[in-house]
């Protein structure tokens, strides 16, 4: 019985990166072996352990066989004659198909260090093409270590083109391309786990109303970048500058997927575009499953982010519509999301990256001008039900005059 710790443990530590969870590899053992060492039996599908005290996984040595479509449609065998070889051979990767002994030797028959050196990511086997999974993973590491320098193989983006064109993708289930989707939106680049996915056919299989967005124009005055896929790619890339949090990325994906709609004979203008935009978020919201959060964070972005952008200029009583749409009364979070949201969609054009954004702190201030009405007093003059609410909502449209008022001069 011999272990191994194998995979994205492995890569990182010679990337000289952080390496966040280990996972171990055990030739030579059987799983009643695994059982009477004390280890504690994982999942149904193939032989994993947790280690009785660490609680890291341990899964025995093993081949894996197509039997069906997707991700799920493998036979595994596990027994103590596989050897580390064999197992390693069904793995995605050059890079993540190494391991190490308990000696620090790294074991590598598939040159993952030459890969590393070169900053490439090359398929291990021909079996690559097997799982429609792999095109998403790959698209997602591209997006982790495109800082470094990494990019995709051309003949493994030949097999993911393969996979996507296959149909194989649409046997993903819902569940399983959002946890990959979700992971790379949160990457360093995930505009590049976009543009990867593109390449290789599998933008327009998954996220279709995206994919739709390249080569559509925008106007030159307000997008020198032109191209609306292109925009939404700098709009990502800005989400990881600043470090936004998953709901304001998927929001940013989404926001102009309206923009698809506009006939061919408007370009570049896209009148209204927030509105058509909202049933086909609400499409793709649905498609991927997307949480709860995330789908009304889109969903109110795609339809007001253009308010974000005119913030200077609404009226009063337009700001307090605004602010109600987000019942910010309550959930104050997601307006500044919203918020957010905005920013980084203006900061996504060609030069602005660094421009100023005065609409934010001016949409903060309006909704803490708007909080600060206090229902005390109305109560104290009797307010109640109905009338309360109405009174409310007067006293909160005065506050918002007064700010504007007050941020005018």
């Amino acid at each position: 019985m011999q272990i191994y710790k194998v995979g994205g443990a492995v890569r990182d530590r010679l990337l000289g990166r952080t390496v966040t969870e280990r996972d171990w590899v055990v030739v030579g053992a059987s799983a009643e072996q695994m059982l009477d060492l004390g280890y504690r039996p994982v999942g149904s599908d193939f032989p994993v352990f947790l280690h009785p005290q660490s609680g890291e996984e341990y899964a025995l040595a093993r081949t894996e066989r197509k039997s069906g479509r997707g991700y799920g449609g493998f036979i595994f065998h596990a027994s103590p004659d596989v050897t580390l070889e064999e197992d390693l051979i069904r793995r995605d990767l050059t890079v993540n198909a190494m391991a190490e002994d308990d000696q620090g030797h790294i074991i590598d028959p598939y040159g993952g260090q030459r890969d590393l050196a070169a900053k490439v990511l090359r398929h291990v086997s021909p079996a690559f093409a097997e799982d429609p999974l792999r095109v998403l993973r790959v698209a997602r590491f591209a997006a982790r270590y495109a800082p470094l320098g990494f990019s995709v193989a051309p003949e493994t983006l030949a097999l993911m083109r393969q996979l996507s064109e296959s149909g194989e993708l649409d046997a993903l289930t819902p569940e399983r391309s959002w946890k990959e989707i979700s992971r790379a939106l949160l990457e360093p680049r995930p505009d590049v786990f976009v543009q990867v996915l593109r390449d290789c056919g599998a933008l327009k299989a998954l996220l279709p109303e995206v994919d739709t967005l390249f080569g559509i124009p925008q106007p030159a005055a307000h997008h020198p970048e032109i191209d609306t896929g292109v925009h939404v790619l700098s709009v990502l890339r800005q989400c990881a500058e600043h470090q936004q949090p998953l709901t304001v990325r998927w929001a940013a994906l989404l926001h102009d997927v309206g923009k698809g709609l506009t006939p061919e004979g408007e370009w570049p203008r896209h009148i209204a575009h927030e509105h058509k935009g909202l049933k086909l978020i609400r499409i793709i919201n649905q498609r991927c499953k997307a949480p709860k959060d995330c789908a009304e964070l889109a969903l109110l972005v795609g339809e007001y982010h253009t308010h974000g952008h005119r913030a200077l200029e609404l009226k009063p009583s337009t700001l307090l519509k605004l602010l109600q749409s987000f019942d910010v009364f309550r959930r104050p979070q997601r307006f500044a999301e919203f918020v957010a949201a905005c920013e980084m969609d203006a900061r996504g054009r060609l030069g602005f990256e660094q421009r100023e954004y005065p609409q934010a702190a001016y949409l903060l201030g309006a909704a803490d001008a708007a909080r600060q009405v206090a229902v005390q007093p109305l109560l104290a003059q009797g307010f109640k039900g109905a009338e309360l609410g109405e009174a409310l909502e007067r006293e909160r449209l005065q506050a918002l005059k007064a700010y504007k008022q007050q941020q005018a001069q």
